[in-house]
């Protein structure tokens, strides 16, 4: 059975599809059968798959709802999808619309993510779904979570984003606490974009840290992914790190594979 894990961060411009697209791709590297799903609005995973289509996967979700059969579009999971190293379930505009399509269901809202990939079998067809999600604690954040065995977290190293983590961790134990799903594992964060030679920047990734092992264990940080101008030049052309071959994509290789082995021993450990 596979593991869905969820890139999750509510504060924008962290890297949190970037760190998706190219860990999906590590795994993939890896022989691993991998689907990534875009839950942001923005469709930016989308974009960076180069995929091209009208109906996404707010028609999927909608679709599965049978209250919604008012609303429902001729979509298919097979006409949806895009297919290649990582399978792709696209995001769409209309997705900024799901909290209100979905108000007056009598079927618990925020499970409509997690029956969707239950009734289509999408937990054995995949070792891994990785889902990218918006950059909210909305509802698509909370079918995500709901839907997800563990959680990833992109982050910058300043000081709203302390702020951020804890608020966070309290939507995490919320969904403990309402029982109806096990709460997923937040088992890695990932400090992003990070620039070590400014002394701010530094102080503030120490009290970040120190607050994560205070609060999860020590661990659960993974080392600093830097600035780096070929992250930047991989966004561009819409391709992973390992589409590159030159010597500058080196680190970011290794550091990407890294993830992807994070995440594949925590998965062995929670099988």
């Amino acid at each position: 059975m596979g593991k869905v894990i969820s890139f999750i961060n509510q504060k924008g411009g962290v890297g949190k599809t970037t760190m998706a697209f190219n860990a999906a791709h590590a795994l993939a590297k890896n022989g691993h059968k991998v689907l990534a799903i875009d839950l942001d609005p923005q469709s930016n995973l989308t974009l960076l798959f180069k995929a091209q289509n009208e109906l996404n996967i707010y028609h999927l979700l909608v679709n599965s709802v049978k209250e919604l059969k008012m609303l429902h579009a001729p979509a298919l999971l097979g006409n949806v999808m895009s297919r290649g190293q990582v399978d792709l379930l696209p995001a769409g505009q209309e997705l900024s619309g799901f909290d209100l399509t979905v108000a007056s269901i009598n079927a618990p809202r925020q499970l409509v993510l997690r029956k969707f990939l239950e009734s289509n079998g999408m937990i054995d067809k995949y070792d891994f779904i990785i889902i990218d999600c918006p950059p909210t604690l909305g509802l698509l954040v909370i079918n995500a979570l709901c839907a997800s065995d563990g959680v990833i977290v992109p982050f910058r190293p300043d000081d709203f984003s302390l702020k951020g983590l804890e608020h966070f961790y309290q939507v995490i134990e919320d969904i403990g606490d309402m029982g109806i799903v096990k709460a997923p594992e937040v088992f890695l964060h990932v400090p992003n974009l990070v620039d070590l030679r400014r002394k701010q920047e530094s102080e503030d990734l120490n009290k970040i840290i120190l607050a994560i092992d205070t609060e999860l264990g020590v661990g659960k940080v993974f080392s600093p992914f830097l600035n780096k101008a070929g992250l930047v030049k991989s966004l561009a052309t819409r391709k992973s790190v390992f589409d590159f071959k030159t010597q500058e994509f080196s680190d970011l290789q290794e550091k990407f594979s890294g993830v992807a082995q994070r995440i594949e021993e925590w998965s062995y450990e929670h099988i």
